[in-house]
């Protein structure tokens, strides 16, 4: 608390009253001596993430694969929900596939009709996938007919959210050079919080998503109108 009153040129009792009223606000919360991130307001393990509501990224992903025929041009990104998507294009042939997602690049290299373009750099690992300023600039060599994009939260006035600027700015540019853009997300994405904004989820062409999210969230759902589609209730 020391160095942060010094920091911040206020005395410590103001910290300690500020960091109180944060982790009353479960924004964040002590543990062993620190203070932390609350574990809501953190990225989960993708190794968890994959394994969470199988179900309903299943539904997600047909339902964004079925807008996408044989021979596209795709971006694919980061993530869980995207890669589903690649798992569910298994059967298009003679796509174009360009991603800094290896499990997604290896999931549709079984297909030798297809061909796929990843950039180069430092793998990230547990995740299996490329970001940084090198891979927005990979991206921005290419156009596609179709970008397949997830996000970590989406804000009550739709803007989406990330933990680094540096997948911002790479699903931007996916976006900016896609004819049609798809955003994947499962309902629990409503509401998520993450430090990094992104654009409006109304920008998006095409929302795919399992099922509806909580209640506040129906004024932005009337706002996007047709351009969001739920997976599991449309089977």
């Amino acid at each position: 608390m020391g160095a942060l009153a010094e920091m911040l040129g206020v005395s410590t009792q103001t910290i300690r009253r500020d960091l109180d009223v944060l982790c009353n606000a479960e924004a964040l919360r002590r543990a062993h001596g620190r203070i932390e991130l609350a574990e809501d307001r953190l990225n989960t393990p993708f190794d968890q993430r994959a394994g969470t509501n199988l179900v309903g990224k299943r539904a997600i992903a047909e339902a964004a694969a079925a807008h996408i025929p044989d021979g596209s041009t795709v971006f694919i990104s980061i993530g869980s929900t995207a890669l589903s998507v690649a798992r569910a294009l298994h059967r298009r042939k003679e796509l174009t596939v360009i991603t800094n997602n290896l499990s997604a690049a290896m999931a549709l290299s079984e297909e030798v009709s297809n061909r796929i373009i990843l950039p180069g750099g430092e793998l990230r690992l547990p995740d299996r996938d490329f970001i940084g300023e090198d891979v927005v600039e990979f991206f921005g060599h290419y156009r596609a007919e179709f970008a397949v994009f997830g996000t970590a939260g989406v804000d009550s006035d739709g803007q989406l959210l990330e933990f680094h600027q540096a997948e911002v700015r790479a699903s931007e540019r996916m976006r900016s050079n896609a004819g049609t853009s798809i955003l994947v997300i499962d309902h629990s994405k409503f509401g998520r919080l993450a430090p990094a904004v992104g654009s409006n989820v109304v920008d998006i062409d095409l929302v795919v998503c399992d099922r509806h999210p909580p209640e506040a969230f129906s004024p932005l759902l009337e706002v996007l109108g047709k351009h969001i589609v739920f997976a599991e209730e449309a089977r």
